[in-house]
């Protein structure tokens, strides 16, 4: 199982979109929510996911795909 922590950063007219929920029921991936910031008019999470790798990727695509802001984040977030 591989695991890669990212932070997204979500669009005003995504805000209240259940991604997160999403990504997790339709890609073999946990989600692990280690830090956010959102309001009504935007928002940013810290996330964990976990699974297989293919996934995982899969997961990252379609975040982007729908413009949600996707950057690599080294190390725990949370201690």
């Amino acid at each position: 199982m591989s695991s890669l922590r990212v932070r997204l950063t979500f669009p005003p007219e995504k805000v209240t979109e259940p991604i997160i929920y999403t990504i997790g029921q339709q890609y073999q991936v946990v989600t692990n929510i280690r830090r956010a910031n959102v309001t009504e008019e935007a928002g940013w999470v810290m996330l964990e996911l976990l699974g297989p790798t293919d996934e995982i990727e899969r997961a990252v695509n379609y975040l982007k795909n729908i413009n949600v802001q996707v950057e690599l984040v080294a190390g725990d977030v949370v201690q």
